[in-house]
């Protein structure tokens, strides 16, 4: 009640000042990681403190505003990352992504590119999108060659899986993020999620593909071609100067798939490989299901709720994981254990980016700049799905860091989802993810990391990769407005 009150309270001076600290806080923010090259992690903190203090929230209680917020993301997120991770590290280690690669890529080379895109939305389930792109493109670059097809015809495909599923299913960080700051329910939003993905996918991925095939025509080249073995083909164009970093990692990546060969005994079947991966898909799907069609009363409804609770769904998948990727291909107890220590150094940057921005959300939640916004959406009558997806993009130009977009934007709009159901905030949750993908260019990692691997200049790299993002973001705008109409 007293929120509601604040919101619908005429507009005074300290509605303006926490506005402006709070545009002045997010400029500290970009200048910071894009001006100093800071890590986002630092940026998040240093602006939180300022919001809070230029906020005039106490000097005793900024930081303990700010430590709540870090606190209260991570207690739930980082759990579910961490879990996240080990399935993809012993789905990739183990040889499974290569069993569904193989087993996709046979037929008509004229579904290819869809094939590319179902690959590339299994494997992207459990992964990170960096890691989804480094194991899918030697994959790629051999189907290019082996098929003489443009690269962006099935480079496109694939890279739209991953980022579509990077931006909308759980349980990637930013869509978590959004959840729990937003108190979404994971099970919804994954539903949800597919059916926003499904389009996304199928637009920006096989019918782009064959558009920007057409604007950039070139064949495999750059950095993915030396990942593929290309230079031991004796083809050329290979990779430009200055990769250095990238020739490293590959020969990491050759000397460890050599020490995995001397590990394991066999590769795990392609049913075992997708019964794995989409486990904690089903078991969190029956959960939300349970919700919409079943009474609390039921005797399986208690059962539903805690089988399809994401930690317990994703614990099920790295217990599955270790016996389908594990033991029963030839690793040891002692090899999974550092297999799964292994997964979570990867991943202790991008946790803590979210922690961050969770502590910065906290910040400008108990500053009063969420306040203050709603109080402009409701006199702008701007739902706050629209609006979150504005604020996302406007992060997302700014940074170049969809993660950051998706906990910036999720905790500025998070006093008008208060009372919303978990259907209309799951929606809220996939309008922001979708505006943390809008037009990614110069200052995200993912532009330089597909530019370098496909070896295409900046000016192609936008004409297909930043057109494919921005596609994906307005899609994902549109079909969430659309289903809002309707659920």
């Amino acid at each position: 009640m007293a929120a509601d009150a604040d919101v619908h309270a005429p507009w005074n001076g300290h509605d303006t000042r926490v506005l402006i600290v709070a545009v002045i806080g997010i400029g500290i923010i970009v200048a910071l990681i894009v001006g100093l090259k800071l890590h986002a992690f630092l940026a998040l903190t240093i602006g939180a403190l300022f919001v809070g203090l230029a906020s005039g929230i106490g000097a005793a209680d900024v930081t303990k505003s700010y430590e709540n917020g870090v606190g209260s993301v991570l207690g739930y997120v980082g759990v579910l990352i961490a879990l996240g991770a080990m399935v993809g590290k012993l789905l990739a280690d183990s040889g499974g992504a290569d069993q569904v690669v193989d087993t996709l890529l046979r037929g008509k080379r004229s579904v290819l590119p869809w094939k590319m895109a179902l690959i590339a939305a299994i494997i992207g389930i459990p992964m990170f999108f960096e890691i989804g792109l480094v194991l899918l493109v030697p994959v790629v670059v051999l189907a290019i060659r082996r098929t003489g097809s443009r690269a962006m015809l099935l480079a496109i495909p694939a890279l739209a899986g991953l980022s579509v599923l990077h931006g909308f299913i759980p349980p990637h960080p930013g869509p978590l993020a959004a959840i729990g700051v937003l108190h979404g329910n994971v099970g919804v939003t994954l539903a949800l999620g597919l059916l926003v993905a499904i389009p996304a996918v199928v637009i920006a991925g096989p019918l782009f593909g064959q558009v920007a095939a057409r604007w950039v025509p070139i064949g495999a080249a750059g950095a993915a071609l030396e990942v593929s073995g290309g230079a031991r083909d004796g083809e050329s164009g290979g990779s430009p100067s200055g990769h250095g970093g990238v020739e490293v990692a590959t020969e990491q990546t050759q000397q460890t798939e050599q020490t995995q060969q001397t590990q394991r005994t066999r590769t795990p079947s392609f049913t075992w490989t997708i019964v794995t991966v989409l486990s904690p898909v089903v078991l969190m799907l029956l959960k939300a299901a349970s919700d919409v069609w079943m009474s609390k009363d039921n005797a399986l409804y208690p059962v539903l709720q805690f089988i399809g609770d994401p930690v317990f769904a994703l614990l099920f998948a790295v217990l599955l994981a270790m016996y389908t990727f594990g033991t029963a291909i030839g690793f040891g107890i002692p090899e999974l254990s550092k297999k799964i220590g292994s997964s979570l150094m990867p991943i202790s940057g991008v946790m803590l980016i979210v922690g961050a921005g969770g502590g910065f959300k906290q910040v400008l939640v108990d500053g009063g700049t969420g306040t203050a916004i709603a109080k402009i959406a409701i006199a702008a009558n701007l739902s706050a799905l629209l609006l979150g997806w504005i604020v996302a993009v406007l992060i997302r130009l700014a940074t170049g860091s969809a993660t950051v977009a998706t906990v910036t934007a999720a905790g500025i709009v998070a006093p008008l989802a208060v009372g919303e159901n978990s259907t209309h905030i799951a929606l809220i949750v996939l309008a922001i993810g979708a505006g943390s993908l809008f037009f990614s260019h110069v200052n995200d990692a993912g532009f330089w990391l597909v530019k370098e691997y496909f070896g295409m200049t900046v000016g192609e790299t936008i004409k297909t990769w930043s057109v494919m993002e921005t596609l994906i973001s307005v899609i994902g705008l549109a079909m969430t407005l659309l289903l809002s109409t309707f659920l």
